[in-house]
């Protein structure tokens, strides 16, 4: 229902199909982009007007909103015409809009004064934000986009350092016969701040110390956003709290010294946690945990756990102490565990301390471990190993959304092993190394990269406890095979052998905000020696859902070996 008057578009009143039969009483006519964005901005009467007076009154006020939104959108010189048209025997008004020429981006000019201005050291970054800038000479001008180019920029100059930068000056000056506008923005720094003292409040059982040791900055470093928002995460990742706040008052007079204002909120002290759930590894899952946040009014960590899976049973008990100020902090455990897997049962008693030094994106973890293996391969003989072993392992993680990655790597190293003259019966030295790399493609898919290996130095596998041998298949290694079936035969049984090599490549298009769709490419073994590997392939496709605990994967996988078929599901991330 369109007719051409005027070089313009008449158009219905709406543009939604279930209201076209509805009776109007304004028209709007523009050219298609013009109309589109007036419709949803412009509110019709949905009522016949009272009388010419209300009539004149809305007409009046609409040319007042159209000629602002449209200045909105870069026309500065619309000319909004009224008229008259006969729809089924009744005069209704026509408003008339011509937006007149659309205006473009003459000249950028982005000052900046105050601290920043001679700080040598910031002029590589001023260059950086002046060459990032949206709003290029030529383009066509937007209010929203010119808002946001400012806030965004801003934003940039407030995140290091300059915690008081504002906008002192922020012109777009239009040119309405040339249709050319000019655009302005000065920004003073204000001063350097630096971190003060912490001021805490909400605390009733735990000691200041407690949050002192995780912040990750100290008293005269210079602000940063980033550190503010890594303090503010690590306390919201520990039980002790439930809400967390992390600020300071950009008060110019407090830059040498600025205190830095936390706010928190303490949680219940213990609690027991029921829970369960399902992998394709392990099968379903049902588990019970207690957790004591302040054991022996130390804030120390306790837990007691008792998981029961199909293929593997845990009981765990172990508690944990807080970081110091140089980010150490120790853990005991003690453990029973059983594991029924590729016709393999284990029965492994194990207590184990350890050294552990974190910060935001790196684990240093030193740890002695003494742990009795009962091994009973079906078809094969049993044996009881035991093993005192010294473990040393270095994680560093650097991702841009830990729940779900785009972009980012995690690199891990492990070394361990024992002494036959030290409480164990073998002498033996574990190597392992696990990469993974996270690239975006386009606006929303991921390619994905992962591969490790391990390489235990002994004179035979046997009196080595399973911990320190290898299997592969299944999640996170050789999808398309059973879950560690890929390793060494001993009777009906797959144990663990002393070499590993396994790698992924996955592609996840995200066609929706939390569905998509991967495919994959899985290859690898697991032998007793470097001559005995033989390559395993494994090949498919899946769904990924985007959970509020992190991508969900359900995948259908085909062993290229066996040219069986099997279904993994399983939690995406996993480091």
């Amino acid at each position: 229902m369109f007719a051409v008057c005027s070089n313009t578009i008449l158009a219905e009143s709406t543009v939604i199909p279930k209201l076209l039969d509805s009776p109007e009483f304004v028209r709007l006519s523009a050219p298609n982009d013009v109309l589109d964005f007036l419709q949803e901005h412009i509110k019709l009467p949905e009522e016949p007007f009272a009388n010419k007076m209300a009539q004149r009154a809305f007409l009046r006020r609409s040319k007042h909103d159209i000629i602002e939104l449209l200045a909105t959108q870069g026309y500065f010189s619309p000319t909004v015409t009224f008229d008259q048209q006969t729809v089924n025997q009744s005069e209704i008004p026509v408003i008339g809009i011509d937006p007149g020429p659309l205006a473009h981006i003459q000249s950028v000019q982005i000052e900046f004064q105050g601290s920043i201005a001679g700080d040598k050291t910031q002029q590589d970054a001023i260059k950086k934000w002046r060459k990032a800038w949206p709003l290029k000479v030529g383009r066509p001008f937007q209010s929203a986009e010119w808002e946001e180019a400012k806030a965004v920029l801003l934003s940039q100059i407030t995140y290091q350092k300059y915690a008081a930068a504002s906008i002192v000056k922020s012109e777009a000056v239009v040119d309405k016969e040339d249709a050319q506008v000019a655009l302005h923005v000065v920004i003073d720094s204000g001063p350097v701040f630096y971190f003060g003292e912490l001021e805490i409040t909400g605390l009733e059982r735990y000691d200041p110390e407690m949050i002192e040791n995780y912040r990750p900055f100290r008293k005269g470093d210079p602000y940063s956003k980033e550190l503010m928002h890594r303090f503010q995460i690590a306390l919201q990742n520990i039980p002790h709290f439930g809400n967390v706040s992390v600020s300071i008052d950009p008060d110019v007079s407090k830059h040498d010294a600025s205190p830095v204002y936390v706010t928190v909120t303490e949680t219940k002290s213990q609690r027991v946690a029921v829970g369960g759930g399902y992998s394709s590894n392990n099968g379903a899952r049902a588990e019970v945990n207690y957790s004591n946040h302040n054991f022996l009014d130390r804030a120390w960590n306790f837990s007691t756990l008792l998981r029961l899976e199909q293929k593997r049973q845990t009981f765990f008990t172990g508690v944990n102490t807080l970081p110091n100020e140089n980010n150490v902090y120790y853990a005991l455990g003690a453990s029973l565990q059983r594991t029924d897997i590729e016709d393999l049962v284990t029965v492994r008693q194990r207590v184990d301390a350890a050294r552990i030094y974190q910060t935001y994106n790196t684990q240093w973890q030193y740890s002695l471990n003494w742990q009795r293996e009962e091994k009973r391969p079906d078809g094969a003989l049993n044996q009881t190993v035991e093993a005192l072993a010294f473990d040393w392992r270095y994680r560093y993680h650097l991702v841009d959304d830990p729940v779900n990655i785009r972009r980012g790597n995690v690199s891990e190293l492990r070394i361990g092993g024992g002494l036959e003259s030290v409480f164990s019966d073998q002498d033996f030295l574990r190597l392992y190394g696990r990469q993974q790399n996270w690239w975006p493609v386009g606006k929303r898919d991921v390619f994905y990269l992962r591969g490790e290996a391990g390489y235990t130095l002994a004179p035979s596998r046997f009196g080595i406890p399973q911990e320190y041998l290898f299997r592969a298949g299944g999640i996170q290694s050789v999808r398309g095979y059973d879950f560690l079936s890929i390793g060494v035969s001993e009777g009906n049984a797959v144990v663990g052998g002393r070499v590993l090599a396994t790698g992924t490549a996955e592609y996840t298009h995200w066609f929706m905000r939390n569905w998509g769709a991967a495919a994959f490419v899985d290859a690898g073994s697991a032998a007793d020696t470097i001559e005995d590997m033989d390559l395993f392939l494994g090949y498919g496709a899946g769904v990924r859902w985007r959970s509020p605990a992190g991508p969900l994967a359900l995948d259908l996988a085909r062993g290229h070996k066996t040219g069986t078929f099997r279904v993994h599901f399983s939690m995406v991330v996993n480091f």
